[in-house]
């Protein structure tokens, strides 16, 4: 049986290898760096597991959170503050699919609930909420929990341009792969633990901390443009430009962060969509205390 001195020595031979690349699992850390006189403040990684992606019909059955603090000036992590992990019966049978994905059956939560004051306790003093796909666990956590709709919420997934960072793909999985490391995927303790690692690795091409990276968008705005009654044969030149088709509002959308970029899509609307005729788009402002919540932002319409 190999000990502690071979398998590190072992390691330590692959890394230096061309041929191979050394993936660690994850261990839960106590902290990332020591406090060197700055002011901090606390932030909150959060993942949830369901029943399903349908908010409307689907429930939460475990929420995991992982308290930290960090320096909103360079995005640094300090201490792992604490840890939160409840299970909650969602009323109704956990569907089969469900289960294959995250483990968690109808015996594990039964008589269930999550602490509604625990949680609130949990979150004071709390200035950042992040998840991995925070349009995903914003919208159920809202629905179960309001006190989340009190806070500024940022995103791993959204906030950072993985592609342009030549990172392949933006599963937290895969990106976790990338930094070196693996972790027991699909409950969410271990998710929030995987997610805040991600967050102090530095990306490959701006060399910015991940973190730092979603604390630069955090305040900027985020514009939904609906592009009212653009002619039907744009419709393949929307899609390639990522636009997405709304089926309540019978028209394309899009959504860019920054003024900057709402000038710039507005002009190409203007000029590729519509021929330079004169038009009208409706526009959805967010902020983070709105962003990826099922909430709608203020909205205009604007003569382009």
């Amino acid at each position: 049986m190999l000990n502690d001195l071979d398998i590190t020595e072992a390691v330590q031979l692959l890394d230096a290898h061309p041929d191979f690349k050394v993936i660690r699992r994850i261990t839960p850390r106590k902290s990332f760096s020591v406090n060197d006189g700055c002011i901090l403040s606390k932030g909150v990684v959060v993942d949830t597991e369901t029943t399903g992606t349908n908010s409307d019909k689907d429930a939460i059955i475990e929420l995991g959170m992982v308290l930290f603090e960090f320096d909103p000036e360079t995005g640094i992590a300090y201490n792992v503050l604490d840890s939160f992990n409840q299970l909650e019966a969602p009323g109704f049978p956990i569907p089969p699919e469900a289960t294959a994905v995250h483990g968690i059956t109808d015996k594990m939560v039964a008589g269930k609930r999550i602490d509604e004051s625990s949680v609130e306790q949990f979150l004071e003093g709390v200035s950042l909420v992040i998840a991995h796909n925070s349009k995903f666990d914003r919208v159920f956590m809202e629905k179960r929990l309001p006190i989340f709709e009190t806070l500024p919420w940022g995103c791993s997934f959204a906030q950072v341009d993985w592609s342009e960072e030549g990172v392949g793909s933006a599963k937290l999985e895969f990106i976790a792969y990338q930094f070196g490391f693996f972790y027991d995927a699909h409950r969410a303790d271990v998710d929030c633990f995987a997610l805040l690692e991600v967050l102090q690795q530095k990306l490959p091409k701006s060399d910015d901390l991940v973190l730092k990276s979603i604390l630069n968008s955090l305040g900027q705005k985020s514009y939904t443009i609906y592009a009212i009654g653009s002619p039907f044969d744009t419709k393949d030149t929307l899609k390639a430009r990522s636009y997405r088709w709304d089926g309540d509002k019978k028209c394309w959308h899009i959504t860019v962060t920054g003024d900057e970029s709402l000038k710039a899509e507005v002009a190409w609307l203007k000029s590729s969509v519509y021929g330079g005729k004169p038009a009208k788009v409706e526009i959805e402002e967010q902020n983070c205390m709105s962003r990826y919540s099922s909430r709608a932002g203020s909205r205009a319409v604007r003569k382009i």
